[in-house]
């Protein structure tokens, strides 16, 4: 109870914001929303580093915003082509205008999709983040 509750602190201006809201109208994987992919990676992230006991205040921020792009990336507009390998750019950007972040925290949601984006992430946080990413989008098509 007292983790879920930390967990919420944590996330609670993020969770608040209206732009942030705006991420339930968007499908990310299968019948899933942003808002509900992001959560879901936020609070896995979240109860992953607490226990390994790394930073899982910026791991858990960052997660929660990791894909704040707000477009439908099915939508064949061209200028967000290559989704996969730009949306962390898009949602960082978004997140920039939104929130204070800290060095930590912009460079998980820009490298996020890494391997696929090229340069990797430089804290152990960031790595953690990009498998649960993965490791979520996995469950969420098994159910």
């Amino acid at each position: 109870m007292e983790d879920t509750y930390e967990f919420r602190r944590i996330i609670e201006e993020l969770l608040k914001n209206k732009r942030v809201q705006e991420m339930k109208k968007y499908r990310q994987h299968f019948n899933r929303s942003c808002y509900e992919h992001c959560f879901f990676v936020a609070y896995v992230s979240y109860k992953t580093a607490k226990k390994l006991g790394w930073d899982y205040k910026s791991i858990t921020r960052a997660a929660m915003l990791h894909d704040f792009f707000l477009y439908d990336w099915r939508k064949d507009d061209g200028w967000h082509k290559w989704h996969a390998f730009k949306h962390g750019k898009f949602a960082l950007k978004n997140a920039i205008k939104e929130f204070n972040l800290t060095d930590q925290e912009k460079d998980m949601i820009k490298k996020h999709m890494w391997p696929v984006t090229i340069i990797p992430p430089r804290t152990k946080e960031g790595f953690l983040l990009t498998f649960i990413d993965k490791y979520c989008a996995l469950m969420e098509l098994v159910r």
